[in-house]
């Protein structure tokens, strides 16, 4: 149970059928993923609905008078819930990951099993305002790389009060281009993604790898690098430093767009896509986790099992 729900079961004596106790409900709404105060914890006991309230300490303030106590007015829970709710709604996480847990995560394999305590280590020890390394999660399509991410961060801004931003990596091209449109520049996009305090790069890897794209990329990670910040990726490309049996042909700086097109065709390592460079640097700022080829797409293995039967004859229970 998260510590604010824990403050309002105590108070109420008993969990919401709703929020479970959690004091919130995350929910999805076109786009995005929302969080709400429950309707269980809109009028707070504790303060009376003033946002804050008086607390009892104790401190010695002079040797010879020993230790007094006092008063003083401290923000309530429900005014750190409002807060954090808020924080939630600034992250940008995607509607289809409104519900992703931790709990609800089902690896399927023992690097998924990883992958899935990687993450939590690293929500439950993460040290807000110190310099903490992120993760980066490789893995085919389907397997749970975003559901660990979104579980994530839902973690850090719900519990922790962390500001934390998700982008899914060519839908911030495309907004960046569409930017430049309206007069703006890219490094007035890319600014707060640079400044917020944990980032999720989602998709690491996709596009055309254009010069526009790599630069952009490029000037992103390397300002969270400089700064100490925390970044988390999630990719389909292998994190294997090199092919086995083949030379590596990862690009070692910019190119015209039909040389990088042409390079990165067929290319199936991290390393290619994104140039020795940012590859370097990932490296050091986090650690890897990567799943097999043949994990299962979860979104595929659903839809088989939801599909109905052949006509004429039952489904095969057995495969």
């Amino acid at each position: 149970m998260l510590w604010l729900g824990a403050m309002a079961a105590k108070a109420n004596g008993e969990a919401c059928g709703l929020c479970g106790g959690r004091t919130y409900l995350i929910e999805r709404r076109g786009e995005l993923a929302t969080a709400r105060v429950c309707t269980c914890s809109v009028d707070c006991p504790m303060c009376g609905g003033r946002g804050h309230r008086l607390v009892q300490k104790e401190g010695t303030f002079s040797a010879k008078v020993g230790p007094r106590t006092y008063e003083v007015l401290e923000p309530c829970v429900c005014t750190l819930r409002r807060t954090r709710v808020a924080l939630y709604n600034d992250v940008q996480m995607p509607g289809v990951m409104a519900h992703a847990s931790f709990d609800n995560y089902r690896p399927f394999n023992e690097a998924q099993d990883r992958g899935r305590g990687v993450a939590m280590h690293f929500a439950n020890q993460y040290v807000k305002g110190a310099t903490n390394k992120g993760f980066v999660l490789s893995g085919p399509v389907g397997t749970g790389k975003t559901h660990l991410i979104a579980a994530t961060l839902g973690h850090l801004v719900l519990e922790m009060g962390v500001k934390t931003r998700y982008v899914e990596i060519s839908l911030l091209y495309a907004t960046i281009r569409r930017g430049f449109q309206d007069g703006k520049s890219g490094g007035e996009i890319i600014g707060p993604l640079s400044e917020v305090e944990v980032l999720a790069i989602d998709e690491l890897g996709k596009g055309r790898g254009s010069p526009f794209e790599m630069e952009t990329l490029d000037e992103l990670i390397a300002r969270r690098y400089n700064a100490g910040r925390t970044t988390l990726f999630a990719t389909n490309y292998s994190l294997e430093p090199e092919r086995k049996g083949a030379r590596s042909s990862a690009p070692s700086g910019y190119r015209t767009t039909d040389d990088a097109r042409s390079a990165m065709k067929d290319a199936e390592l991290l390393r290619e896509r994104v140039g020795e460079r940012i590859y370097s640097r990932l490296c050091e700022m986090c650690t890897f986790v990567e799943l097999p080829r043949d994990t299962p797409d979860r979104r595929r293995t659903r839809q088989e099992m939801d599909a109905p039967p052949p006509m004429g004859g039952m489904r095969n229970p057995g495969r």
